[in-house]
């Protein structure tokens, strides 16, 4: 790297620890990825090193500011975004439209919870992303099987090539560029929250509210407008009249993506100043002094560990200890309560505000087994940490039913209210392309789409959003990795507040995440009854009191 290493990592870790941003390699890989070429490994990996930054020490700081006001109650997490993203797939409708959902959700959660809401999206940086398993059978143009392996290319052209990883820089780069101008110039307005891509809402009754929302808010800036607020707060000229930005158009959108591919994290990993306002901020509250350069992986604000590649003596865990981003952490039915807290040791040993962020996911039927233990687990230890569910991952192999995911976030709520915890958070993935028909990714069946059966094959992709299901879905054939009958479950039976909750305005959604209403009647589970909003528990979103 061309910047000085300092001598002390800033990230808490103790002098003696030994941490480069390649200390990795002394440790074993989960999930690796064998390139036959080493030689044009190296020289890709030497060119990446010597390309810009994607984003900077002072997103990254602001970030973790924003992030500690989220552990001590004052906002809340919303990460959304899709699974992987495809080099294809980067256009100018997909981004605008994936912005949009992100910020219609955002709207809603901001609205419901009277908070403010820190976005997290899973974009421009998921390119270089492989699966989880390191083959897979797929049927090829000769109608023959063979294994290949897992990446999400076409099945002919599966050899792992590390000029990809150079794409990835650049399609990262293409991706986070657009999102910049489309915030910088009014896209994120809430004078023009109609704009966010509601094109595939064909539900007139979800449009609508939508829209109530939509209508309140602009009643609430009129108002605002009326009684002779201030030009900067109501937005003043448009930005496109030469207007300032004010707190009605500025939104921070944050990037992210799972640090899989160590080598091309190493190459992005670079040794730069630490913001002076931090070191100056980090002094006027008496903490120990650090380094005034630090380790930032600037491939993204947040990057996260997933639930396979966190083992304490593993390569992932030994990359993450060391970069001064905020992490998040993966936390699966496998994590023990013990293991939890000695990954906590390791990943932040100074106990730093805002750097952790456990992000559960468990399954349905799984989580009263697990989550309470965790959380016992971490209370005892004292370690700061912000909790947000991903109830994706835990529900279904390549399909996911609606119902469990909607039981899963319930459950997480009641148990985090049990334990005199908090949630902090959401973690859901969902995206925004759309076909010429007007489908989005057909594995979502029902839904704001409303999604026959019958039209699965559409532009059926490997799982990235969400799934009402209620009967057997039609064979997908092999090159979407098996038949999708094989691979969805139907749920068990739910409790009834689960089925009133499928059916309520919690579901409102422009992102896919409505089932077909039978009752418009609001959802308060009956462990809850202090909730007060039909979208989110304002509860556990409100500042302590104490």
């Amino acid at each position: 790297m061309s910047s000085p290493t300092p001598k002390a990592p800033s990230n808490g870790a103790n002098d003696s620890d030994s941490w480069s941003p390649s200390s990795w390699r002394s440790k074993p890989v989960a999930q690796p990825v064998i390139y036959p070429d080493e030689t044009k490994l190296k020289g890709v990996l030497e060119k990446i090193q010597k390309l810009p930054p994607l984003v900077s020490p002072g997103e990254i700081e602001r970030l973790r500011h924003q992030l500690a006001q989220v552990q001590n109650n004052q906002a809340f997490l919303l990460h959304a975004g899709d699974c992987a993203e495809s080099f294809e797939a980067c256009t100018q409708e997909n981004i605008s439209n994936k912005i949009g959902l992100i910020l219609s959700f955002s709207l809603i959660l901001v609205w419901g919870a009277r908070m403010p809401i820190v976005r997290i999206g899973r974009i421009a940086g998921q390119y270089a992303k492989p699966r989880s398993s390191p083959t897979e059978k797929v049927k090829v143009e000769d109608g023959t099987v063979k294994e290949v392996p897992s990446f999400r290319l076409s099945p002919n052209d599966r050899e792992p090539d590390p000029q990809r990883l150079l794409s990835a820089y650049f399609y990262s780069t293409t991706t986070l560029n657009y999102v910049r101008s489309l915030l910088a110039s009014g896209f994120a307005s809430l004078n023009n929250p109609r704009d966010w891509s509601l094109n595939h809402v064909r539900s007139p009754a979800l449009r609508n509210e939508f829209e109530t929302i939509s209508n309140g808010l602009a009643d609430a800036i009129d108002f605002c407008r009326t009684i002779g607020a201030e030009p900067s707060f109501v937005g003043g000229a448009a930005f496109e009249r030469g207007g300032a930005h004010g707190v009605l158009s500025d939104v921070d959108l944050y990037t992210s993506h799972e640090g899989l591919m160590l080598d091309y994290e190493e190459a992005l990993t670079r040794y730069l100043p630490i913001p002076a306002s931090v070191l100056a901020a980090q002094a006027n509250r008496n903490q120990d002094p650090v380094a005034i350069a630090a380790a930032y992986n600037t491939s993204a604000h947040f990057l996260w560990v997933g639930d396979r590649t966190r083992q304490l003596t593993g390569a992932h865990i030994e990359y993450f200890r060391g970069i001064r981003n905020p992490i998040g952490v993966k936390v699966g039915p496998s994590m023990k309560p013990e293991e939890l807290v000695q990954l906590l040791d390791v990943v932040n040993p100074a106990r730093e505000d805002g750097k952790i962020t456990l992000i559960t996911r468990y399954g349905a039927d799984k989580i009263d087994a697990h989550l309470a233990g965790h959380i016992e687990a971490v209370q005892s230890s004292g370690h700061p940490v912000i909790w947000v569910c991903d109830p994706m991952h835990g529900n279904g192999l390549k399909t996911r039913h609606f119902s469990t995911i909607v039981s899963e976030v319930t459950s997480c709520l009641r148990i985090h209210t049990e334990c005199g915890s908090r949630l902090g958070g959401i973690s859901l993935e969902f995206t925004g392309e759309l076909n010429e028909e007007g489908f989005s990714v057909t594995e979502c069946l029902g839904g704001s789409m409303e999604l026959s059966e019958e039209q699965l094959g559409l532009r059926y992709q490997p799982p990235r959003s969400l799934v009402y299901h209620n009967g057997p879905i039609p064979a997908v054939g092999l090159e979407t990795h098996q038949p999708a009958e094989t691979l969805l479950a139907m749920p068990p039976s739910l409790p009834s507040h689960i089925e009133d909750a499928l059916h309520s305005p919690l579901d409102i959604n422009v992102v896919n995440l409505k089932a077909p209403a039978r009752s418009s009647r609001h959802f308060t589970p009956p462990s809850l009854p202090f909730c007060r909003s039909p979208y989110i528990n304002r509860p556990f979103l409100q500042k302590s009191r104490s």
